[in-house]
């Protein structure tokens, strides 16, 4: 699965979803923020398909970054084959 950046979440939202949702270390985590922040995507899971759906799921559930105002919503994430 890939997170998608944006300009409407902070490093502290980005970071705290993953390690939240899948885990991830704080060092894991903000390796992947700042991955997803210079090239605008980062793999943050590889799984079945079914499995997938349901994380890409809790990503665009997980709400607005209540740390910058314009944010209106969680962030984007996509399902890609693995290569």
């Amino acid at each position: 699965m890939v997170l998608l950046d944006d300009d409407d979440h902070s490093y502290e939202y980005v970071i705290f979803m993953l390690q939240r949702l899948f885990g991830h270390s704080l060092e894991t985590a903000f390796l992947m923020a700042k991955e997803v922040d210079t090239t605008g995507r980062v793999i943050v899971f590889s799984t079945h398909k079914e499995r997938a759906e349901l994380e890409r799921d809790r990503i665009h559930g997980f709400g607005a970054d209540p740390l910058i105002q314009r944010c209106k919503g969680s962030m984007s994430a996509i399902i890609e084959p693995a290569q």
